[in-house]
């Protein structure tokens, strides 16, 4: 299925203006080192498989549609069903999920997912739109002064979990008091997930969205928090 690869992206690469910046090694289909995967490869079980996840998917067909990870069927079902129901069934609302997947592809430093979220965020028309003061504060590393407790706490949290690699008890017991145990372990474990993409985004040398601009700059040290509160930034 692999075999011919990098011919083939070489060749589609040749066929149209877009595609004459990617990599020889890039499919402008999908945008990364794999072609789309297709259904007609797949055995029964993984055309079921396929179709649960492509029919009812809200992304047009290309690049995350169908997903990469679709060249492995059931770990594709698997690991869908987990980021469907951290991002939809959680009851977190959608701008505390906003924050926590910023401040993960911002400690990250994953310049695809920051790119399409930000985009996000920004649009006050998107369910998780979020004041832009919050987006600059994770975007440039600042103290997470004056906005609301919980966007800290999460943005606090991120930046140990991902940054420090080490959360502070200060830190731990703020988020635990206002999410409780189960909120917290989902709020980690949707952190865990995007971490991912931190690791297969530069596996498969992701590009950006025809036309997109990357809005990720490069990481800087976060500022010094002159908060006095129970969170250490």
């Amino acid at each position: 299925m692999l075999s011919g690869g990098t011919n083939r992206a070489q060749n589609r690469a040749s066929s149209a203006d877009s595609a004459a910046l990617l990599a020889p090694d890039v499919y402008p289909d999908s945008r990364n080192r794999l072609p789309l995967p297709k259904r007609d490869d797949m055995d029964d079980e993984g055309k079921k498989i396929f179709d649960k996840m492509t029919r009812h998917s809200p992304l047009a067909v290309g690049i995350e549609n169908p997903s990469p990870r679709l060249y492995d069927p059931p770990l594709a079902e698997s690991l869908g069903e987990a980021g469907h129901y951290l991002k939809y069934e959680t009851g977190l609302p959608n701008r505390l999920l906003e924050v926590a997947v910023l401040v993960t592809a911002r400690e990250r430093d994953c310049q695809y997912e920051w790119t399409q979220w930000e985009t996000h965020g920004r649009d006050p028309h998107d369910p998780r739109y979020i004041e832009p003061a919050i987006i600059d504060t994770i975007k440039y590393g600042r103290p997470g002064v004056g906005l609301g407790e919980k966007e800290s706490a999460i943005i606090a949290l991120g930046r140990q979990i991902l940054g420090e690699k080490k959360v502070s008890s200060a830190t731990f017991a703020e988020v635990l008091r206002l999410f409780g145990p189960r909120l917290t372990v989902d709020l980690v474990e949707l952190m865990a997930g995007y971490s991912a993409c931190a690791t297969e985004m530069p596996a498969i040398d992701q590009q950006l969205l025809e036309g997109q601009k990357p809005l990720l700059p490069a990481m800087t040290p976060h500022l010094p928090n002159p908060w006095a509160g129970r969170i250490t930034m």
